[in-house]
């Protein structure tokens, strides 16, 4: 199977990631720029609040996770305070993030705030420290890859969430392919497997939970989960300094996948297996993410 890879390049500007792997305060964390592929659709919305290069200090890598690299529209909004999820939604339209109203239902019936650890804003566009060295991604993040999937997420579709952590976004996969479709979240650390588990009790999606078209996996994500292969749409919520042959295995003829990789520096990779089976990867943005590593190494903080 022979891999290709059409690039689409942008003009550089500057753009903050904003996140946390190692209990660092997130208010403390510093900025930095990178060449994005394509400038996300909310920019010039945001053009009357320009950066320049003296906001900036080089970054620690270990610092930026679980993030777009974006421009943080938290800065934006958090002022006022934002307590309620359909406010966060409106917001993700607003600057352009969210576009279909396929999405703007989905993250509106699933509460994020659910999926958030006490003590935390929910509804912040910022990543989350969830324990165990993971992260729940930023808001736009994840409507940023609900709004690539969403054509391979239609109902009967089979899904795969890869570093299911919380389990925001399997809950959002189950309600869009619906109890014809199948929902797969596979997640290396068991208790946050248990966790995730409860937190879609709590929301519209465990009818599905209940019923089985929703299920939870404790297991090594790069390896995917074959049981339920092969996947219309596939996302990874960790970065792999390459893509991990199972996952693309895995994925079906004209299916997709999105997955963060790279090392230090990382692109969101959109996976196209078009019908004939052959492999067409672009990259959509640049992200900072957790790696996809082994469950010992995540626990050690590597």
């Amino acid at each position: 199977m022979k891999m290709g890879e059409s690039a689409r390049i942008g003009m550089p500007f500057f753009s903050i990631a904003y996140g946390c792997r190692y209990c660092a305060p997130l208010k403390q964390l510093v900025a930095f720029t990178l060449l994005h592929r394509r400038p996300p659709p909310f920019l010039g919305t945001l053009s009357a609040h320009p950066l320049t290069p003296s906001s900036f200090c080089p970054p620690n890598p270990r610092l930026f996770t679980g993030n777009s690299l974006f421009l943080r529209m938290e800065r934006f909004w958090s002022r006022g305070g934002i307590e309620e999820n359909k406010t966060l939604v409106e917001k993700l339209q607003h600057y352009g993030v969210i576009r279909s109203r396929k999405v703007a239902e989905v993250m509106e019936t699933i509460d994020r705030g659910l999926f958030v650890p006490d003590g935390n804003p929910p509804y912040v566009d910022s990543p989350m420290q969830i324990g165990y060295n993971a992260t729940i991604s930023a808001p736009h993040m994840h409507a940023t890859c609900l709004e690539l999937l969403k054509e391979n997420l239609q109902p009967g579709m089979h899904a795969l969430d890869v570093g299911s952590g919380t389990g925001y976004l399997t809950a959002c996969f189950a309600l869009m392919v619906g109890p014809q479709g199948r929902a797969v979240g596979v997640e290396h650390i068991p208790e946050l497997v248990t966790s995730s588990i409860e937190n879609i009790k709590k929301t519209p999606a465990a009818p599905l939970l209940k019923e089985g078209s929703l299920s939870i996996h404790v297991g090594d994500g790069r390896l995917g989960w074959p049981e339920f292969a092969p996947y219309d749409a596939i996302h990874v919520g960790a970065a792999a300094p390459e893509i991990p042959q199972p996952l693309i295995d895995q994925l079906k003829p004209g299916g997709r996948m999105v997955i963060p990789v790279g090392n230090v520096f990382q692109d969101l990779k959109v996976v196209d297996k078009k019908l004939d089976g052959t492999i067409s990867v672009y990259s959509e943005t640049s992200v900072r993410y957790v790696p996809l590593t082994s469950r010992d190494a995540q626990l050690r903080g590597y």
